[in-house]
């Protein structure tokens, strides 16, 4: 491949909402974009958030691909360096790759639009809104979307008799986590009473609330969607095969023992409704660019229940959404390079001139 092959990005026409991008969509383009008209790209990575260590993974990854596919692209980690100087050094856009708080939450986001620089993923709002766990519940109840029931906890609210309650609301088996924190930091399953106040010491020390949700026993699936608005759609959706469930930090980047299946193996029906449910997810909350909702289905109905949305997926080895864009025809350089394209500010240009 020469360098002007490596150049071209191919697009795809917006397929109709809540349909799952096919490898023909995905691999027939509609038009074509020079890298060079990306200009100097910033691969934000590592940040100060305790999901760091993954943010390096996904931003090396992006970086490779990005260079890989003739783009002027750098990395930059604002743990290291103060973000006007992206202004200052030139960047055109940037490629968000920090996950968690300082980098999924809002408050990079509102810095690059102060600053006038394009950026991938959601905007300040939907960005601010979807790291909270329970802001985002919030919202989906009120759009009528399924998600499991809750209590959340203030830190004024952490008292012993308070926790001691939490079960009799929301029944036991229940999830104590922080609504905060992504990568399955703090989160533990609780089978008994007796086991309550360690889990909510420990999502605690995380995030001055704490998140109690009703266990919902299942499959559990996860649904990438790319685009905004009425021209969202969903990848193919990929079911998690855990040992003994224990999803967790570990065994989701450092470890081969959870089984991924994409194809999901689900009836179609269920496929259809997690990639309905994942595509309304992200409208709902305003998203843009490209998100992946976290669901379960319950094992006793076959009822979809939302868990969380990611604003900022993960880009390593082991994640899930080049996973499923490769289901569907799109491999890691490409997925970047989509991503990359739909960089955006919230604020239109005219507003910003004004």
């Amino acid at each position: 491949m020469n360098t002007d092959e490596r150049a071209s990005v191919g697009r795809v026409a917006a397929p109709e909402p809540g349909r799952v991008l096919s490898a023909g969509d995905a691999a027939a383009p509609a038009a074509s974009v020079a890298a060079s008209d990306f200009g100097k790209v910033a691969v934000l990575m590592g940040g100060t958030s305790a999901e760091r260590e993954i943010s390096l993974l996904s931003g090396t990854g992006v970086l490779a691909a990005l260079r890989a596919s003739g783009v002027d692209a750098h990395a930059f980690d604002p743990a290291e360096r103060v973000l006007h100087e992206l202004k200052r050094d030139g960047f055109s856009r940037c490629f968000i790759a920090l996950h968690g708080r300082h980098g999924e939450d809002g408050t990079v986001q509102g810095a690059l639009e102060l600053l006038g620089i394009p950026y991938t993923g959601p905007g300040v709002m939907a960005s601010a809104i979807a790291i909270d766990k329970v802001m985002t519940k919030r919202v989906w109840s009120a759009e009528g979307l399924p998600t499991p029931r809750f209590v959340r906890l203030a830190p004024d609210e952490r008292t012993r008799e308070r926790i001691r309650t939490v079960p009799d609301e929301i029944g036991l088996p229940l999830i104590v986590k922080p609504p905060r924190e992504g990568s399955s930091l703090g989160i533990t399953k609780v089978a008994g009473n007796e086991d309550m106040q360690g889990a909510v010491e420990l999502a605690g020390r995380y995030d001055l609330d704490v998140l109690c949700e009703e266990f919902i026993a299942g499959d559990e699936v996860t649904c990438a969607v790319l685009g905004a608005g009425a021209g969202a759609h969903a990848l193919p959706v990929i079911r998690i095969e855990a040992p003994d469930g224990a999803y967790d930090y570990q065994n989701k980047y450092f470890t081969d023992v959870v089984r991924y299946h994409c194809p999901s193996g689900l009836p179609e029906a269920e496929e259809q409704e997690i990639r309905r449910l994942a595509v309304a997810a992200h409208r709902s909350l305003g998203c843009r660019g490209w998100s992946r909702a976290d669901l379960m289905i319950r094992r006793r109905d076959r009822k979809p229940f939302l868990l969380e949305i990611n604003t900022s997926p993960g880009m390593t080895s082991h994640s899930l959404v080049p996973m499923s864009a490769r289901a569907a025809g799109l491999d890691y350089p490409a997925l970047c390079l989509r991503i990359l394209g739909m960089a955006a500010l919230d604020a239109p240009a005219v507003a910003r001139s004004a």
